[in-house]
């Protein structure tokens, strides 16, 4: 869809078999209707559009709003559309859990055929030259002193892409699936940056005193059911920095 910034698309049209299979639309997500004519003929939607940072000054109007009012918008064009078999739906953080709780209700109201995916902090390789949410946690490592009390689940971009796929095309896909490859506190991302880049100068300690926010499991049966073979934490690691420094937001 195109973005108010057409620098914002720039790499979706270099992308290889773009100028004869991608097709942009310009659309709003808080506007009903405004999918209506997008998903005409279509036989799934991924619906992967929703704010994601976290400087936000009205939580409700910046992150709520366009991810409750915005999915709802979308999935109601979708109900209009005979030819859609299934409509697979991105969530990850509060809004969007608001978001994906009123489209289940939508689904079943309308009838629809809805799978969620629910992955944990999306890192990997950049596709487009800007930095994104995900991508700023592992760079503010880098140039940091010290690094969060925090714990986080992990999940390779790819991984995420290819669990979009799969939950369209395998027919038995139902419900939710959550993506972790792995929860790690930051101390120990840092330690596993450490053995990556051993000449980069990391933070040392922690950014408070209090015991370390512990870790806590995701199970992976689910989505491994899709046939999904999760990438390594370290290796994420890795082409997320070598993708921040190729792009030119770190240098080592």
């Amino acid at each position: 869809f195109v973005a108010d910034d057409p620098r914002k698309t720039e790499h979706l049209r270099a992308l290889d078999g773009a100028s004869e299979r991608l097709q942009l639309f310009k659309a709003n997500l808080l506007e009903e209707g405004s999918f209506d004519s997008v998903v005409q003929g279509c036989d799934g939607v991924f619906h992967t559009a929703s704010p994601f940072y976290h400087d936000v000054q009205d939580p409700q109007k910046e992150l709520i709003d366009p991810a409750v009012k915005g999915t709802l918008n979308v999935l109601n064009s979708c109900a209009k559309t005979p030819s859609i078999k299934r409509v697979v739906l991105l969530w990850y953080v509060v809004s969007k859990t608001l978001a994906e709780d009123a489209a289940w209700k939508l689904a079943k109201e309308k009838g629809m055929d809805l799978v969620a995916i629910n992955p944990a902090m999306v890192i990997g390789p950049l596709l487009q030259p800007t930095l994104n949410t995900s991508a700023a946690a592992v760079l503010s490592i880098m140039k940091a002193q010290t690094f969060p009390n925090a714990t986080f689940g992990w999940v390779h971009v790819k991984d995420v892409a290819e669990a979009h796929i799969k939950a369209f095309k395998i027919p038995s896909a139902n419900g939710r699936y959550c993506l972790v490859e792995k929860v790690a506190h930051y101390s120990e991302v840092v330690n596993t940056l450490k053995k990556l880049y051993p000449s980069v100068q990391l933070p040392e300690k922690c950014a408070d005193d209090k015991p370390y926010v512990p870790t806590y499991q995701v199970s992976k049966e689910k989505a491994k059911s899709l046939g999904i073979e999760f990438i390594p934490l370290e290796v994420s690691l890795k082409e997320t920095v070598e993708s921040l420094k190729e792009k030119g937001f770190v240098a080592l």
